[in-house]
């Protein structure tokens, strides 16, 4: 049984834009809450969920 799960990253929001590296639409917020207000509302325009790094940076991934 093969199971294809296709996932895509489709934007990084961050507060720490020297640790993004790559070809992805790079969003940057001035602090916190406005990374989290940013992720939050292309996740729901992209349709994409979002995950904590933990390093200052959201990535938006399409599953």
């Amino acid at each position: 049984m093969e199971v294809d799960i296709k996932r895509e990253i489709v934007a990084v929001v961050t507060v720490a834009p020297d640790r993004v590296v790559g070809a992805v639409p790079t969003f940057l917020a001035a602090d916190d809450a406005e990374r989290e207000r940013i992720a939050s509302s292309l996740a729901v325009i992209l349709r994409a969920a979002v995950h904590d790094l933990g390093n200052g940076a959201y990535v938006l991934v399409k599953h």
